[in-house]
């Protein structure tokens, strides 16, 4: 586990916030782990007769870096790697593969006129889980606007929250953004 991850103890609940390239699991009646994604794709897994769960953050799919060795901290950015930390991670917590759900979320188009990453993540979530034989039993994927989530590990509920586009650093479209001009006064030229 990642120690930057914070938890915020409250006094009926324990929150635990991730961001990109982490994940956390438990098994705490009152844990409470949040995010929130733009085009990234945050996994909630859980086993429901063990009564532990987790979420993970991830940023890119990472499918065609599966076959390469990599840093640990360059790695924890994809979803393949990250799918792979939290499931191991559930089954040394007592979880079992064939009891396993998930609901997944993210996958936002943040950027119009460029190629839709969150769409490639989705994608690949979607697909892993599959091939894992995991159930997909919810979630929201793709659209245009990021979420904030909550995901209550132990029994599997999820909540989110849209942001919007106010809140957020949405470029409405590549081609729209012109660069600066800037003039020759004040700049300097090293040789």
């Amino acid at each position: 586990m990642i120690s930057s991850i914070q938890v915020r103890q409250g006094l009926a609940e324990r929150r635990i916030n991730i961001v990109q390239g982490q994940h956390y699991v438990d098994d705490h009646p009152d844990s409470i782990i949040t995010t929130i994604l733009g085009s990234c794709i945050a996994a909630c897994i859980w086993d429901p007769i063990a009564k532990v769960g987790g979420m993970n953050h991830f940023l890119l799919p990472g499918e065609s870096l599966s076959n390469r060795s990599f840093l640990r901290e360059e790695g924890q950015r994809y979803g393949v790697h990250l799918m792979e930390l939290l499931i191991n991670d559930l089954l040394k917590h007592g979880a079992h593969k064939s009891d396993l759900k998930a609901k997944i979320f993210g996958g936002a188009c943040m950027i119009k006129g460029l190629t839709d990453v969150g769409a490639s993540n989705a994608a690949f979530a979607e697909k892993f889980l599959k091939a894992e034989g995991i159930d997909l039993v919810g979630g929201s994927l793709r659209g245009n606007l990021g979420r904030r989530i909550q995901f209550w590990p132990v029994g599997g509920r999820a909540r989110q929250g849209f942001l919007s586009k106010e809140a957020e650093t949405i470029i409405p479209d590549e081609t729209v953004r012109q660069p600066k001009a800037f003039s020759n006064a004040g700049l300097v030229e090293l040789f």
